[in-house]
């Protein structure tokens, strides 16, 4: 029987970390890798007798009761995906950005803000906007660049927006209060989108060409035609902001939040007229489909964070980030922030948390750091993941439904500026820690 105490954490850090990039390499999925790599060491660490230490980690995580909020803000998604609520929410956008230079693009941003209040997650909200604002943007004469760039920045959005899945994760992570980091995360995430409009507007207004005014859209909508715009989304918008008005409220919980969005988005599409069985059944599919790999994920990850963690392997990291930081706090959240951008460059947000924050959280509380900003630095940093090359998620997505013409070097190309941005944003967070915490 191998050994592998006799290597040491330091040599037993470098060959996990060496099998996890092999075993990607060949393209077995995350959850596998993660839990495969977890079962050697436990074997070849602690010994055969060890193994039941997996059951017992893989049981804590997917028992935990606030997972259960997950499933349902993916479900809100679906079957906002599936429905017509975002098509007549965009429509409805027209009232206030019609006369407006770069009207289009502020309306896709401002869209994007209440579907990710509405939904907490991007996939399905980048694909939205890709079939509903992109083709009106090329129709109307925008400079390419921009309008990709605001469709991917816009559709990443619901990384930070509450109800956001990643801060959910992050607080089953973290140990922290889902309800602190929602409440903390709503005015970085405005200021984001603020920077977007800025962005956009002062780009428009400095070159008329990039976003010409047609006549159809100065065209004078009468006050019916106004408010047969506006009815439709009345509903789902009040929806939005029930759910999330009794978190902050201290109504209900996160977890019976979930549960009541889910309600009121049926309740909503049915009075539509577009509730049908076709409809929540491929909602239902999509739901297994991105819960499933969140739970395949969360699993391996789980595991292999609490095998690291009884090798001492947290303390071994805890000790060469801070001898790398010099001891200074400041140095500290520096180089973990450029370990997560490096992850998520080639892994997915939900293995990057689930491998990390166990291990970053108690060295931040050790630091004198607040866990609650520190999770939505995290969720700013995985904004900057979703739209980064080589493997940024955001440009794949768009890819998937935008016209042949358009690769994926123009679009990782015109996401620049926006990723700019983020950096921005992410650097003002650090600096000023009460745009998070203005609550307290």
């Amino acid at each position: 029987m191998f050994d592998l105490q006799s290597l040491g954490i330091e040599y037993g850090s470098f060959l996990m970390l060496g099998m996890l990039i092999a075993l990607l390499i060949t393209g077995m999925p995350l959850a596998f890798v993660t839990g495969l790599v977890a079962l050697f060491f436990t074997v070849g660490w602690f010994g055969p007798s060890a193994v039941p230490l997996i059951t017992s980690r893989i049981y804590s995580f997917t028992t935990s009761y606030v997972f259960i909020a997950v499933p349902m803000f993916v479900l809100m998604a679906a079957i906002l995906d599936q429905s017509g609520i975002a098509r007549d929410l965009f429509n409805a956008m027209r009232i206030v950005a019609g006369r407006l230079r770069g009207g289009v693009a502020i309306q896709t941003l401002v869209v994007a803000l209440f579907l990710a209040a509405m939904s907490g997650i991007i996939g399905g909200e980048t694909v939205l906007l890709g079939m509903l604002a992109l083709p009106q943007m090329l129709r109307l004469g925008y400079d390419r660049s921009l309008a990709i760039g605001t469709v991917c920045g816009g559709g990443a959005l619901g990384t930070m927006m509450p109800p956001s899945i990643v801060l959910i994760i992050y607080g089953l992570m973290a140990n922290v209060s889902i309800s602190d980091l929602f409440t903390s995360a709503f005015v970085p995430a405005f200021i984001l989108c603020s920077f977007y409009i800025i962005y956009v507007l002062a780009r428009c207004y400095m070159n008329h060409d990039l976003a010409p005014i047609t006549a159809e859209q100065t065209e004078v909508l009468s006050w019916g035609e106004k408010f047969a715009s506006m009815k439709s989304v009345i509903l789902p918008v009040l929806v939005a902001f029930s759910v999330l008005g009794s978190i902050y409220l201290g109504v209900a919980s996160v977890t019976e939040a979930s549960g009541i969005g889910v309600v009121g988005i049926v309740i909503s599409t049915w009075i539509r007229g577009e509730l049908t069985i076709e409809l929540m059944k491929k909602s239902a599919w999509r739901t297994m489909e991105t819960c499933g790999m969140i739970i395949w994920i969360g699993i391996g990850a789980s595991v292999l964070v609490g095998v690291y963690n009884l090798m001492g392997g947290n303390q071994f990291v805890e000790n060469a980030i801070i001898s790398w930081g010099g001891g200074s706090p400041l140095a500290v959240l520096l180089i973990m922030m450029g370990i997560l951008l490096m992850l998520g460059m080639f892994l997915d947000w939900v293995g990057i948390a689930m491998l990390t924050m166990p291990i970053f959280v108690p060295i931040i509380i050790k630091m004198g750091y607040d866990p609650v900003w520190f999770g939505v630095v995290f969720c700013m940093n995985m904004q900057v993941s979703f739209l980064s090359p080589p493997f940024g998620p955001s440009a794949f997505y768009l890819k998937s439904v935008a016209p042949p013409e358009i690769t994926l070097n123009m679009i990782f190309r015109a996401l620049l500026p926006f990723i700019g941005m983020q950096v921005i944003a992410l650097g003002l967070l650090v600096a000023f820690p009460n745009l998070a915490l203005w609550w307290q």
